[in-house]
C-alpha cells in the first residue's frame, strides 16, 4: 500500500484509501502473506474454524457415532456449539474444545507473522472484530490466543471489538472525516460491504461531534447477498435502494444528515476510489478498470438534502478498526484483525495520543 506524500490535516478534504486520517496514520492494511500452504490469514478465517470442527468430528464419524449428529458444523451454528461446550455430552464438548484450541493456535501463529513485519512492529494493542469474535466460541478462542502469545513472551493486549461487529464497520466511517465536515448535522450515511453481507446505516453523532465516542447506528438495512446468485450491477442497484430507504427514514425522523456517505469495502483502495486488489469475494468484478464504486454511489445518490453528496471509501478492516479509536487513544500503535470470509487487517499509529490536540 502506498502512502500519500503529504500529511493530511484536519482541514483537508478526505481521500479514498488515505494513509493519513484525522485521528490516525494507517501504517498498513490488507496485507497478504503467503507460505507453502497458501495465505497465512486463512488460518484464522471463519472457514478455518468450520474446517477444524470437521477435522475433529472425523474420528467419531469413522466409528459411526458422531456426537454432533449428521448436520454440517456451520449449520449447527455458533450458539448451539457454545451450549454443547458448556452442557453437552463430553464427546461433543471435546470436539468443540479441540476446534477452539486449534483455531487459537492458528490465530496466534498469524499474529506472530504480522508482528515480524516492519509495519506491525511495536504494536501494543490488537482488537479482534468480525461476527465470529462476538460469539462465545470466538471469545474463548481469542482469550486462548492471548494466553498462547503471553506464554511466548508477547507483550500484546488482545481485546474484542466493543461495538456490535455488524455495526462497527458503519460507526468507523465517521472517523474517515474531519469533524468540521460533521458539525451542524445529526448523522451521516455509512455502508459496510462484505463477502456475504451488505449493510447500510444511519450513524448518529450529534450536533457537536467533539470526539465521536458516542457515535451509534440508529437505523440499518441489511442484505445477505451471499445467499443469492447476483451480478455486480444487481448488487449496486440493491445498495442504492437501501440508501434511498434510509434517506426517507431520516427525513421522517427529522434527522439532519450530513451530505456524506462513508464506505467500507474489501481490498486495496486507490486514491481515485478504484479497488485494485482484494475484491474477489464480492459478486461480480469490482476490480474492473471501468468500475468505480464511489462514483456509482454518488450517481445513485447525487444529493443529500440540498447539497451534493460526497462519498469517501476505505478498506473494510480499516473502517471497522476505526470504531475503536475513542478507546485506543491511550495507545500509540494498535491494530485490528477482522474475522470473516477472510481475515482483514490494519495497523494504526495515533496522531493525537491521549486525546491531545
Amino acid at each position: 500500500m502506498s502512502k500519500t506524500d503529504a500529511a493530511q490535516s484536519d482541514l483537508d478534504l478526505p481521500a479514498h484509501g488515505a494513509a493519513t486520517l484525522p485521528g490516525v496514520t494507517v501504517d498498513s492494511y490488507n496485507i497478504e502473506i503467503e507460505d507453502d500452504d497458501g495465505f497465512v490469514g486463512d488460518q484464522a478465517s471463519k472457514r478455518a474454524f468450520w474446517a477444524l470442527m470437521d477435522k475433529w468430528r472425523k474420528p467419531w464419524r469413522k466409528t459411526g457415532k458422531d456426537p454432533l449428529g449428521k448436520e454440517p458444523s456451520e449449520k449447527i451454528g455458533r450458539q448451539k456449539l457454545a451450549e454443547l461446550l458448556a452442557d453437552g455430552d463430553p464427546e461433543a464438548a471435546a470436539v468443540v474444545a479441540s476446534a477452539i484450541d486449534d483455531y487459537a493456535h492458528g490465530l496466534a501463529s498469524v499474529i506472530r507473522r504480522y508482528s515480524r513485519l516492519k509495519e506491525w512492529r511495536k504494536t501494543e494493542y490488537l482488537v479482534i472484530g468480525g461476527g465470529f469474535s462476538a460469539s462465545r466460541l470466538g471469545k474463548l478462542a481469542i482469550a486462548r490466543t492471548e494466553l498462547l502469545l503471553r506464554e511466548d513472551g508477547f507483550n500484546l493486549d488482545l481485546d474484542i471489538i466493543h461495538n456490535d461487529p455488524d455495526e462497527a464497520g458503519l460507526i468507523g466511517a465517521v472517523h474517515l472525516l474531519p469533524t468540521w465536515m460533521l458539525r451542524g448535522h445529526d448523522a451521516m450515511l455509512a455502508i459496510d460491504i462484505g463477502g456475504t453481507n451488505i449493510r447500510a446505516g444511519v450513524v448518529r453523532f450529534g450536533k457537536r461531534p467533539a470526539d465521536l465516542a458516542k457515535a451509534r447506528v440508529v437505523k440499518v438495512e441489511r442484505w445477505r447477498h451471499g445467499d443469492e446468485d447476483v451480478t455486480r450491477d444487481q448488487a449496486i442497484r440493491k445498495l442504492i435502494g437501501m440508501l434511498r430507504k434510509l434517506l426517507r427514514w431520516a427525513r421522517s425522523e427529522t434527522i439532519e444528515l450530513a451530505p456524506l456517505i462513508g464506505v467500507a469495502c474489501p481490498g486495496l483502495i486507490a486514491e481515485d476510489g478504484a479497488i485494485t486488489r482484494g475484491g474477489q469475494n464480492l459478486p461480480g468484478n469490482w476490480e474492473s478498470s471501468r468500475f468505480n464504486l464511489p462514483s456509482v454511489i454518488r450517481a445513485g445518490i447525487p444529493q443529500i438534502g440540498n447539497e451534493e453528496s460526497l462519498v469517501v471509501m476505505h478498506n473494510d478492516a480499516v473502517v471497522q478498526g476505526l470504531s475503536e479509536l475513542p478507546r485506543a487513544r491511550n495507545r500509540k500503535r494498535w491494530g485490528v484483525l477482522t474475522i470473516g470470509t477472510g481475515l482483514g487487517n490494519a495497523r494504526y499509529t495515533n496522531r493525537k495520543p491521549n486525546g491531545g490536540k
